[in-house]
């Protein structure tokens, strides 16, 4: 059978991308927001506010104000819009091979059994290029998507993170540069240095301004003065556009430039590269038992190793940060830039913005999964500790430096570099010391589990 002349049936088993397909259920709350159907919504939203916009204003009498029956007429078209009068878009489309006019042709469509409106009708998208519409549309899209699925996510990891930070704030733990012993700490201070590099880079990402433009052809108002010379439109765009929740770009060519986009994808980039940081580390921890994960019932880690469990919640979140950190390089490096007044490359670019934040979502619920199965094996950190006496040679020689001691560096890596270091015969090091008692007494109370400095506050301060 040619399995290339068979039409299947979409479902989630047919899909071609993972993100509508094995991984819907992580990226439900975007289909209302990312899809087709979002950005027709949108689109609509926007062709619907303008004329209403129009209307609003005393310098453009060929627009009466609106009877608030009318205006309730407007807003059920966007209450009700669904993905059947999406669908209706669509069928225009294939007529028109033109995706914005179709918005159009379908609005007047909408509004012809309704006299006030179908008397201006030819202002629906009065003085707009398609870019106009299309621009703050996607604007739009990434608005909702930041507050309505990325933010409330990395919330839920940061407080998952901050309540392992204060949970294990106390918990010792041997520190490792270069992969080797270092200076302890605390498993609660890990967690919250990890929960401070995310808030930092979420309080740069929220803060991103999302810009639009509603300028014409080419950014000059052109058609617009010559239509009603009177009118300021440079102040009515502006409205307009902060009516949405967006704030007006006044220098644009035929296309707002979108150097807002690569801002919020590189932002948002470093949020990932955080938490694949994050990822990795844990990932690590597990491999050398500090903690231990959650048996699942039914879970299977290994089709031959029964015993297995794999860290694959930690790896599918890394994988998945990976591909959206890629698609968010590809938006910063391509977005802003277009030949002259405008080209189309960035329009099929742009319909990927909601495959990138699949991609995150993804990996935030699997981060999250992730982080609720982690059990924490403080035998095994234990016993790191115990069998790490060198790295007191630190504070040794610190002390020894403090009185100025010749050579106090030397004589610790002597005792410590390459040997074994029991407790006898740490105490007997130290004892011989020139010191002062109470310093020697100070000394012989250290060990790797409470040589924390200010881990634990820090950890609880998080």
């Amino acid at each position: 059978m040619d399995l290339r002349a068979k039409r299947m049936k979409f479902t989630s088993l047919t899909a071609i991308s993972p993100i509508d397909g094995r991984y819907a259920n992580k990226t439900n709350p975007l289909q209302n927001i990312a899809s087709e159907y979002g950005l027709i919504k949108y689109r609509v939203i926007i062709e619907v506010e303008w004329l209403k916009k129009l209307a609003a204003c005393s310098d453009i009498p060929e627009v009466p104000p609106f009877s608030a029956a009318t205006r309730q007429f407007l807003d059920a078209i966007i209450a009700n819009f669904s993905t059947d009068e999406a669908q209706k878009v669509k069928n225009i489309e294939a007529t028109t091979n033109h995706d914005v006019k179709a918005v159009e042709y379908y609005l007047k469509e909408s509004i012809a059994s309704q006299q006030e409106l179908y008397n201006v009708s030819e202002f629906v998208h009065f003085a707009c290029t398609s870019e106009d519409i299309n621009n703050l549309a996607y604007g739009l899209m990434l608005r909702d998507m930041r507050s309505e699925v990325i933010l409330p996510s990395i919330e839920k990891i940061t407080a998952a993170i901050q309540q392992y930070a204060h949970q294990f704030a106390n918990v010792s733990m041997l520190s490792r540069t270069h992969g080797q012993p270092a200076s302890p700490t605390t498993v609660g201070k890990e967690f919250a240095n990890v929960h401070a590099r995310v808030q930092n880079q979420v309080a740069t990402f929220a803060s991103i301004k999302l810009l639009g433009k509603m300028n014409g052809a080419v950014g000059n108002y052109n058609a617009h003065i010559v239509a009603y010379p009177n009118v300021d439109w440079e102040h009515l765009s502006t409205s307009f556009i902060a009516s949405l929740g967006l704030t007006c770009n006044p220098y644009t060519t035929q296309i707002e430039p979108h150097d807002y986009i690569a801002e919020y994808s590189d932002s948002l980039s470093r949020i990932n590269t955080v938490l694949i940081d994050f990822c990795r580390d844990i990932w690590a921890y597990i491999a050398i038992e500090y903690f231990k994960q959650k048996v699942v019932m039914g879970e299977v880690g290994s089709s031959t190793m029964p015993h297995k469990v794999n860290p694959i919640d930690f790896e599918n979140a890394e994988g998945n940060f990976g591909l959206a950190n890629a698609l968010f390089q590809h938006f910063s490096a391509k977005l802003p830039i277009s030949r002259w007044q405008r080209d189309l490359s960035d329009s099929t670019v742009l319909r990927n913005l909601g495959v990138a934040v699949a991609h995150c979502e993804i990996g935030y619920q699997s981060l999250l999964k992730g982080l609720s199965k982690l059990e924490l094996n403080q035998a095994q950190l234990q016993h790191d500790l115990e069998k790490n006496n060198p790295v007191l040679a630190e504070p040794i020689q610190t002390v020894l430096r403090k009185y100025k001691v010749s050579g106090a560096y030397e004589k610790l890596k002597e005792l410590t570099r390459g040997q074994e270091l029991d407790s006898n015969k740490l105490e007997t090091f130290i004892k011989s010391l020139d010191l002062p008692e109470n310093e020697k007494k100070s000394l012989l109370t250290l060990t790797a589990s409470n040589y924390i400095g200010l881990a634990e506050k820090q950890a609880k301060d998080s």
